[in-house]
């Protein structure tokens, strides 16, 4: 079973949906419990990171997914599941995040052309690192399939740990992982059956 953190602030429709259609089963759930029955979990996430980074820990399911990622467990953060991944945000202030990867997340402007508009809103082509093996994430995928963006903010000082890049102007940072800890700044619940492959991978991790 995959557990779905809820936690508030989360795109869970989508998400279920798509787990749903690959015959997932899936719970969505903000019980410490039902995330310890779970064989994997996925943390999603939309708004701002100050507030979801303080909904997390005020409910205590920050610890609850730092327990399961010790256990082993396979954890995919989703846009801002994924910053959430790393260990502050610049968003309005500094927060801090799980420090599950290393990295901080700070805005997108003035890194892009004056003339890119923000947020960075649409498909864009993943763009695996040269010299790399491909990250079992992309199992099912190939180099330069599209993916929905919405994002105003984006990963850096997390090379070592990118996994996929996005042009948007520069290279921006559109997947990490770290040992069983995955995440992704698009939504794959949004990019048809690219992402329904790279969901269907991450289950079978």
């Amino acid at each position: 079973m995959l557990a779905v953190v809820d936690y508030g602030v989360g795109n869970l429709f989508s998400l279920t949906c798509s787990l749903q259609a690959l015959n997932i089963a899936v719970e969505v759930t903000g019980d410490e419990g039902a995330l310890a029955r779970a064989d994997r979990v996925i943390l999603p996430g939309v708004g701002a990171f100050g507030d979801a980074a303080e909904a997390l820990r005020s409910t205590g399911l920050d610890r609850a997914v730092l327990r399961e990622v010790e256990r082993g467990k396979p954890l995919l953060g989703i846009c801002l599941g994924m910053q959430l991944l790393l260990d502050y945000s610049t968003e309005y202030g500094r927060h801090r995040g799980l420090s599950l990867i290393p990295g901080a997340v700070r805005p997108i402007r003035p890194a892009i052309p004056a003339e890119y508009k923000v947020p960075h809103m649409g498909w864009n082509a993943l763009h695996f690192p040269r010299g790399s093996p491909v990250s079992p994430l992309f199992r099912y995928i190939q180099e330069g399939d599209r993916v929905y963006f919405v994002h105003s903010y984006a990963g850096t000082a997390c090379e070592k740990h990118t996994i996929a890049t996005a042009e948007y102007g520069p290279e921006l940072t559109a997947a990490v992982a770290r040992d069983r800890v995955y995440g992704v700044q698009f939504h794959p619940e949004k990019s048809g059956q690219v992402g329904l492959n790279i969901l269907k991978a991450f289950c079978e991790l």
